[in-house]
């Protein structure tokens, strides 16, 4: 009977276009697949000469050949980038550690069998104490909804913003922030974009505040997380390296007390800019959130226990507690009293920690075999100009990060910055340390939202039909720029004075 519908073929068409796009797609991801899988091989195969480092044993080259897959893998996202995690870590496991399959050990004399990493060690990159802070950001964000606190925290932060068009764009942007600070960037924009949207309903079709408002949700959540090591994972993984790699010792508290004041002004920057680039025809808007306080004791344990949690982040150096550890905290109080159960661990991102865990044992598989003091005397990290590895850096990682995940570019440069940092610690002193080239990575990495696919706060706002690709982009472009000028002084200022 459809065939008597006169659009018939328009719908049969549509159809067999998107099965084209589909094929197309699956075409593409193989052959994306196979390039990434011929370039192991080939790097896992050429001679040990050819890679010009001295020494260069068995199980280093597979190190680099493995390394060289997992750029790629991240790049082409043949794969979920979690996947290419999973892939990496067995590859570890299966080809480098000591306990390996014996086919890769035979033939292989002890000597050259020594460079092994402890499997151990590999393993152990999935309890990171990262890790388990990630759990207990997680963990909280599942709390804080079930309970309707993040409702309510929404609905009496925006209040005092006011009904002004140019203030409720500021307070959701402010808002936004916070938010982002502790909860997830993509869980983040999803609820304030639900927030948002009867308030874009309300608004002239013609007006370009819509875009303001909807902009202002990506761009808030992508500079908010910024602020803390828990509000996006290239944060955690630069601390990381900085405290067990080399030494360090920077705390919650102390990260959130430089950073916080970075992440205000270049939001006020947002503000002016979104205001001058999309200004508002509509003097007032009515803001309306629905949703309920709860009071039960439940609720109340939440409330409680989540504002404990964050004091004792912030406090971590006065009260001697790790933020790592205090980061159980809420994991054990909620698990303890029935507020989180074993349907919401399921809800974890368990994807993004698999992700960042993969990077973490590539970094240890760089360091336990050897192979990072080898690069570091094979490449002369002492000749290059302090200023160009610190400003090239932050560059590439910005250009990397607008195409792939942010986490990815992360666990791809961190732990070569690591290296170059290491090998010219003294000549970077004067533009702020190592600290400088570390953590202007996660800097860099969360700056990066020129596309809707350069990051899921991007995309959801995208999906929203009230932006335009070349509105991100030119925002996205100026808020980067700014952002980097304003971030990399600020990092080598507070560095060269001992602040960091």
């Amino acid at each position: 009977m459809f065939k008597l519908f006169k659009g018939i073929h328009l719908v049969e068409a549509y159809h067999e276009w998107k099965k084209q796009r589909r094929d197309d797609k699956i075409v593409a991801r193989t052959i994306k697949l196979a390039i990434a899988i011929a370039v192991l091989i080939l790097l896992w195969c050429l001679p040990s000469s050819v890679y010009g480092i001295s020494g260069l044993g068995v199980v280093q080259q597979r190190v680099i050949a493995i390394f060289g897959f997992a750029i790629l893998m991240w790049v082409f996202e043949a794969i979920p980038a979690w996947t290419t995690s999973m892939a990496v870590v067995g590859l570890l496991l299966f080809a480098t550690s000591d306990s390996s399959f014996w086919f890769f050990e035979k033939g292989l004399t002890p000597a050259e069998m020594a460079t092994q990493v402890s499997y151990k060690d590999i393993l152990h990159c999935f309890a990171d104490p990262i890790i388990m802070l990630f759990i207990g950001g997680f963990i909280l964000a599942i709390a804080a909804t079930k309970s309707g606190l993040d409702v309510t925290l929404a609905r009496i932060l925006l209040k005092p913003f006011g009904k002004q068009s140019k203030f409720v764009l500021l307070g959701f942007i402010m808002v936004t922030a916070v938010f982002s600070m502790f909860l997830s960037n993509t869980a983040t924009a999803a609820m304030m974009l639900t927030f948002l949207t009867p308030v874009l309903r309300s608004l002239p079709a013609d007006g370009k505040g819509k875009i303001a408002l909807a902009l202002s949700i990506p761009i808030a959540a992508n500079i908010g997380g910024m602020a803390t090591p828990i509000g996006t994972p290239p944060n955690a993984i630069a601390l990381k390296y900085l405290n067990e790699v080399l030494g360090m010792q920077i705390g919650f508290g102390q990260w959130t007390s430089f950073m916080l004041p970075y992440v205000i002004v270049i939001l006020v920057i947002a503000w002016f800019l979104l205001l001058k680039m999309f200004p508002f025809k509509q003097k007032t808007i009515e803001l309306k959130i629905e949703g309920e306080t709860k009071k039960d004791w439940k609720s109340i344990v939440v409330y409680v226990t989540f504002a404990l949690t964050i004091l004792m982040w912030m406090l971590d150096k006065v009260t001697g507690v790790n933020s790592n550890v205090v980061a159980m905290f809420p994991v054990v109080i909620f698990c303890v009293t029935g507020i989180i159960t074993k349907k919401d661990l399921e809800e974890i991102s368990w994807s993004v920690l698999w992700m960042v865990a993969g990077g973490f044992a590539l970094g240890v598989a760089l360091q336990n075999t050897g192979l990072a003091q080898q690069l570091i005397a094979a490449i002369p990290f002492g000749t290059w100009s302090p200023a160009v590895v610190i400003i090239g850096s932050g560059l590439i990682c910005y250009l990397m990060a607008n195409f792939i995940s942010h986490t990815a570019t992360a666990n791809l440069l961190v732990p070569i910055l690591a290296l170059a940092g290491g090998a010219m610690k003294d000549m970077l002193a004067p533009y702020g340390g190592v600290s400088t080239l570390l953590i202007g990575v996660a800097l860099a990495s969360s700056l990066a939202m020129v596309l809707p696919i350069s990051t899921p706060p991007n995309a959801i706002a995208h999906a929203t039909g009230m932006i335009e690709q070349k509105d991100m982009v030119k925002t996205g472009i100026i808020m980067g720029a700014v952002g980097l000028v304003i971030g990399y002084s600020m990092l080598m200022m507070l560095g060269a004075n001992g602040l960091i």
